[in-house]
């Protein structure tokens, strides 16, 4: 059976950090079936937004997204993808929060991608769990949730329910890392190669060193 990757998008979101995951789980599904003819794909990716039906939400760069599903429509996730980006907009809704923290009670996994580990926080979602955020935020994350154990220099920290990664290309390190953890290695680095994309496997490995 399919597990069912639901992506957070909202006004404001980081376009890689949203469509990072989003082509790391639909290339290993494709890449799943090519493997194996005729089994079922190991993911079914959707997203999903605040906005009305039919309406589209503007990324951070202004590239416009139109998300499969509403908030109201309330689809269920086995795994839920919060990105980040300036999330100002999202922290201050109630609703959005409280959809983050219903969606993340049913979730096998739950992970954020850069500033998404703001969203977390605020909806409750984690509170004493240890996490990262992108390097620029790591001071303001700290401060605004003092009970975060906030990692530095780290591209994912994997808590077992609860994934978090530094900003844009970690968050696809993080989604193929999770990929190995739901449909095995081999998977995982066929769509790495697929994508042309040189997979930094080690978490705690800062390419900027």
């Amino acid at each position: 059976m399919s597990l069912r990757v639901l992506i957070l998008a909202f006004d404001g979101v980081e376009a890689l950090d949203f469509a990072g995951p989003f082509e790391v789980f639909t290339t290993a599904s494709r890449v799943s079936q090519r493997m194996q003819p005729g089994t079922a794909a190991p993911f079914d990716v959707a997203s999903v937004a605040h906005a009305a039906h039919g309406q589209s939400v503007q990324a951070r760069a202004g590239l416009r997204l139109l998300a499969n599903h509403t908030l109201a429509d309330n689809p269920k996730a086995d795994v839920l993808i919060v990105p980040g980006g300036v999330v100002d907009a999202p922290m201050a809704s109630p609703h959005t929060l409280r959809w983050i923290a219903h969606s993340a009670a049913g979730a096998q996994v739950v992970a954020s991608v850069c500033t998404g580990a703001f969203l977390l926080a605020e909806s409750g979602v984690i509170a004493n769990d240890t996490v990262t955020t992108h390097w620029e935020d790591i001071a303001d994350l700290r401060e605004r949730f003092p009970s975060l154990d906030v990692r530095d220099g780290v591209r994912w920290v994997d808590n077992g329910r609860i994934v978090s990664s530094a900003g844009i290309s970690a968050g696809i390190d993080m989604s193929l890392h999770l990929v190995e953890r739901l449909a095995g290695r081999e998977l995982a680095e066929r769509t790495a190669r697929q994508m042309d994309y040189a997979w930094t496997r080690n978490p705690s490995h800062d390419p900027s060193a």
